[in-house]
């Protein structure tokens, strides 16, 4: 037996059954948190509040629940209060523990997997509320039923007391109080803004719910009550959009699954499709989403060609292009992709959905013929436009093909094939880009000078997009394509860096960007490659020694603890040497950077459209409500 074949058997003797680790009870979420709520950054704490939260709201589908009360606590502890019925507290017969204790310590665990006490739930799996116990330092559950008040305590998953008898009580219904662990999160402060349009949400997807949401660290509260369901939801997002006709409403059920749409057109240029299923936004969309296209698609082809309305042969893009829908689904067994539930994946519900909005959709447009005929010519105008930006794209691929690599000769481009590794740098004018191309590395950092502001893609048709020559240099130096066409397989940088002075300018310029990103290449947002940098205000100089500073509060501090210095206030990245841009702004190991997330793509979706659309009054009044937050640069 050669030494080598020796080695190879000692190690397979050694791989025994002692060598297999068995987690138990919840260390295996506490192991790997990221399986079961999607990361441990911002967008994980929250989501331990979400799985709270759905579980209230499936009180309230059951009909039984009509009010949950939301607290965010002075020390980021969170308190989900609703009226339900309580979770049970008798022995369960297979754990021999409270029905509470279990829920709350054993995965897979809870009363939605046969439909007997919930017909519709969003939390299907049974790990929502175990696994928010497993990731908090601390937790605690009140139970309000049968005239008592239970309550027991918990420490990262662990039962801290027994369940006990705290009170008495005429009332009903389950308090959970969490603080989320430091240990797992990078961030435990939960964000007011992005919980308050969750909830938003979940009371125009659940007519008749009160939901009541107060911050004890500002006072600010606000309640969240509404009776018409997703036709309110729908105006509450076109608010700031000029509308083609009242909402189109129809519900119908099939099969055990209950569906309703809510769709209108607008005069912009944009798609904005919001599915639920269950109450939970997926945002990935998934088989009711296709479902739902393709009717769309089908339909409004059908009644042109019957009513000679059109000859055109309306693709899927022309029918959603200024397009608002809700697609709200509830059905007993959705099948999702992942916990966090952002896709669903029910073959037999594209069917069931094509179906139910062939048949309604058709109908509403035979007995709303005017309302018919200013869909059809939205379409026409839009297909009209889909031929023009076709043009516009093969121009800019015949000019293309004439440069090498068809990338744009404004262009200094990094030397690394990796994208992982790989930064493009979009910069404004030629002196912010001259100094950062002497200051950057050429090994895996690009950058990219623009002239002047980009167009407002919020308000131009998309054949004027296409034809604009800043945008198509971004495109082509981005690799990925748009629209249809966009493959995220074909990016060519791991980090996409918006570069701008500190400005009002620089920031315009941002914000332009940043629309850009988020109507046409949305994936690069979602999968986090875009970025902004952030760079010093000022220079300060004290004794030879240098010192970058980011705000003006910053500035006091370190002038306070310094005493008498030098400072020199930056009035634009071109003032800088290449030395110091790259030691503040690009270098990876010093600069500071700021990843751009979509925290939820509705409350984006009319953020944008305030600050980047047509009308000027909802963006003077938006101004007027946050400019206590604005940072300004005079």
């Amino acid at each position: 037996m050669t030494k080598q074949s020796s080695s190879k058997e000692s190690k397979v003797k050694g791989y025994t059954a002692e060598s297999i680790k068995v987690l138990k009870g919840l260390e295996a979420v506490r192991k790997r948190p990221a399986m079961y709520i999607g990361s441990t950054g911002k967008e994980g704490l929250h989501h331990l509040l979400w799985e709270v939260v759905d579980n209230s709201v499936d009180e309230a589908l059951a009909g039984f629940c009509t009010r949950i009360k939301v607290i965010i606590h002075k020390d980021n502890s969170v308190s989900v209060i609703d009226n339900g019925r309580g979770i049970p507290v008798d022995i369960h017969k297979d754990t021999g523990k409270t029905a509470l204790e279990t829920v709350m310590t054993v995965l897979h665990a809870g009363g939605k997997f046969d439909h007997k006490v919930y017909a519709i739930s969003g939390g299907l799996h049974g790990v929502g509320i175990s696994v928010v116990n497993a990731l908090s330092v601390k937790l605690i559950a009140k139970v309000k039923r049968d005239g008592k008040i239970y309550m027991q305590q918990y420490a990262r998953g662990k039962v801290k007391t027994d369940v006990k008898v705290v009170g008495t009580t005429s009332e009903h219904g389950t308090e959970i109080r969490f603080w989320p662990d430091p240990e797992i999160f990078s961030t435990i402060k939960f964000d007011y803004e992005v919980i308050a349009t969750r909830l938003k949400e979940l009371s125009f997807l659940n007519p008749g719910l009160e939901i009541i949401l107060i911050d004890e660290r500002t006072g600010k509260k606000e309640r969240f009550y509404n009776k018409n369901g997703i036709i309110d939801f729908i105006l509450w997002i076109n608010e700031q959009r000029e509308k083609l006709h009242k909402p189109i409403y129809f519900k119908d059920q099939k099969n055990g699954l209950i569906a309703e749409f809510a769709i209108q057109y607008t005069n912009s240029y944009t798609e904005n499709i919001f599915s639920f299923v269950n109450t939970i936004n997926t945002v990935e969309g998934g088989t009711h989403v296709t479902g739902f296209k393709t009717a769309l698609t089908k339909v409004l082809n059908d009644y042109a060609e019957k009513t000679k309305l059109s000859k055109i042969k309306f693709t899927g893009d022309d029918v959603r292009e200024g397009l608002t829908a809700i697609i709200n689904i509830k059905l007993p067994n959705p099948q999702f992709e992942g916990q966090t539930k952002t896709k669903l994946g029910n073959s037999e519900v594209k069917g069931i959905v094509e179906s139910i909005v062939v048949t309604k959709l058709s109908q509403f447009l035979e007995e709303n013929p005017n309302v018919a005929k200013k869909i059809i010519a939205k379409l026409v105008q839009a297909a009209k436009a889909r031929v023009a930006a076709k043009k516009a794209k093969e121009l800019v691929r015949r000019k293309s093909a004439l440069f090498a690599g068809s990338m744009p000769g404004k262009l200094a481009d990094c030397s690394t094939n990796k994208k992982d590794i790989a930064e493009l740098f979009i910069v404004e004018g030629d002196s912010a880009g001259g100094s950062a191309k002497q200051a950057r590395n050429k090994e895996f950092q690009a950058v990219l000078p623009l002239r002047g502001k980009i167009l407002n893609v919020e308000k131009a048709s998309p054949h004027k997009v296409f034809a604009n020559e800043e945008i198509s240099a971004l495109i082509k130096s981005i690799g990925t394509g748009i629209g249809e066409n966009f493959d995220i397989a074909k990016l060519r940088y791991g980090k996409i860096i918006i570069m701008t002075d500190a400005d009002v300018d620089g920031q315009h310029i941002k914000t332009l960007l940043l629309t850009f990103f988020f109507r046409y290449m949305p994936q690069l947002i979602e999968d986090g490659h875009v970025y902004v940098a952030i760079p010093p205000l000022y220079r300060v100089r004290k004794s030879g020694k240098d010192y970058y500073v980011y705000s003006d509060d910053e500035l006091k501090k370190l002038l306070a603890k310094l005493g008498n210095s030098e400072v020199t206030r930056f009035k634009g990245l071109g003032e800088m040497s290449p030395e110091q841009l790259w030691q503040t702004t690009m270098n990876p190991a010093t600069r500071k950077l700021k990843q751009i997330t979509i925290e939820d793509a509705v409350e984006a979706d009319k953020i944008f459209s305030i600050l980047m659309g047509e009308k000027v009054e909802p963006r003077k009044q938006f101004i007027i409500a946050h400019a206590k937050e604005a940072e300004l640069d005079i």
